[in-house]
């Protein structure tokens, strides 16, 4: 299955609702930062929340970049996220794997740790940045980004993200989905939503039996009540340049570049996002 997000609204128009399978999106960022388990679940899961808040947020293409630090063992992540489907990031432990959880699942939450919170940063229409955090909620990401838009974006939502690392560090699965309250729902409505919410299978499993992003939309509102509006290829995709890195050589005091030159013969930089790596001799 390739990689997509569809976005949905229901047909009494109380829920607006997103889905995404990213399973390449994250066994390509695995692959260039060689994540280990707990390291791959935790960047994947902020991988696919950013995917999904950059398409319910993000109006105007520009991308938003979120970060991730609850003081665990992972350190920090960062992921840069736009609403054409363009995803990259980076966490600064990838080599982080740790004991199985009560549930023998991958402890995300101690991978993370919630002594931190989660930031986004974005470009508002008029062009004005705008920064917003919220102390994380669980460390579970989940759960962070559920509490991101309830208290920044005020917006009533709920967001599940899963990523299934196999036993040789590849990705098995990844995706999530994200649900809004619109106004105008009712109690009833809410209600019924928790209900199936809660009854549905594990997203892994359904990730794993390979349910597109429509079918998990179906199981949690039914198949009649949907009406899907777009559907959108997602990628990990970086814009790194050697022009982009020597705009930000530009910067560094001109002595400095010469000492480095006279020790070294050269300067390498290394995209932190794709580990793409670009050389500069003395004449450039």
């Amino acid at each position: 299955m390739k990689d997509y997000l569809v976005k949905a609204i229901t047909s009494g128009g109380m829920f607006r609702a997103y889905a995404v399978n990213g399973h390449q999106m994250v066994a390509d960022a695995q692959v260039k930062h060689d994540t280990w388990s707990a390291s791959s679940a935790a960047l994947g899961r902020t991988m696919i929340g950013s995917t999904l808040l950059a398409a319910s947020v993000d109006k105007n293409g520009a991308a938003i970049t979120v970060k991730i630090n609850g003081g665990g063992p992972v350190g920090q992540i960062l992921v840069d996220a736009d609403s054409h489907g363009h995803v990259k990031g980076y966490i600064s432990e990838p080599h982080v794997h740790l004991p199985l959880n009560k549930f023998h699942k991958i402890d995300v939450a101690q991978a993370v740790g919630i002594n931190g919170g989660l930031e986004v940063n974005k470009i508002l229409e008029n062009g004005d940045p705008y920064t917003s955090s919220v102390p994380l909620a669980s460390g579970e990401i989940g759960d962070d980004f559920t509490y991101y838009l309830a208290q920044s974006e005020q917006i009533p939502s709920a967001v599940g993200v899963s990523v299934f690392v196999n036993e040789d560090n590849s990705i098995g699965a990844a995706g999530g989905y994200l649900v809004q309250v619109l106004p105008g729902a009712t109690d009833e409505a809410i209600d019924n939503l928790t209900k199936r919410m809660k009854e549905m299978p594990m997203l892994s499993e359904l990730l794993l039996k390979e349910q597109s992003p429509e079918d998990i939309l179906n199981l949690l509102f039914g198949e009649d009540n949907l009406k899907f509006l777009t559907t959108e290829p997602v990628e990990f995709y970086c814009n790194c340049s050697k022009d982009k890195f020597r705009n930000d050589l530009v910067g560094i005091p001109v002595d400095q570049l010469k000492e480095i030159l006279t020790e070294d013969g050269k300067i390498d930089v290394v995209c932190n996002f794709c580990q793409s790596k670009y050389h500069y001799d003395e004449a450039d």
